[in-house]
């Protein structure tokens, strides 16, 4: 099985965060996962000049959306700032536990790949697999 070079979890809350790098681990669809607790963190992980993401490397970022110093939604608009190539080694999905109005309304014209409900689980990391990186990356 092929896996992605990395999923980074962008939560505040370390339960959270515990239990979807438990069910990523398990699944073994990465060769890392990173864990930020905020989106300042996110993004410094992202543009580090030593990280090994390119287009044919990339990391899924898993987002949430309200966490204090730099909440997902400030992240999405400084990503967004981010040269091209830096924004192209990552596929950002929301991860949240309120598919609100609001907060769809203000994704809008932000750069996000889709958006899924928390907790993760085996079909839903599998779906989201095959639809932004193919039928090679499965879980185990």
């Amino acid at each position: 099985m092929k896996k992605i070079p990395a999923i980074l979890l962008v939560d505040d809350d370390d339960i959270t965060n515990f239990l979807n790098k438990q069910v990523l681990n398990h699944l073994g669809v990465a060769d890392q996962v990173l864990v930020a607790t905020n989106g300042e963190q996110a993004l410094n992980i992202l543009a580090r000049p030593d990280s090994s993401f390119s287009p044919a490397h990339p990391v899924l970022v898993l987002l949430d959306l309200n966490m204090p110093v730099m909440d997902g939604f400030e992240f999405l608009e400084a990503f967004q700032a981010l040269p091209p190539a830096q924004q192209q080694r990552a596929v950002v999905v929301v991860l949240t536990t309120s598919l609100n109005s609001h907060d769809l309304d203000r994704t809008t014209n932000l750069p996000i790949a889709g958006f899924l409900n928390k907790p993760l689980n085996e079909e839903k990391v599998a779906t989201l697999l095959r639809i932004h990186f193919g039928p090679l990356v499965t879980a185990e």
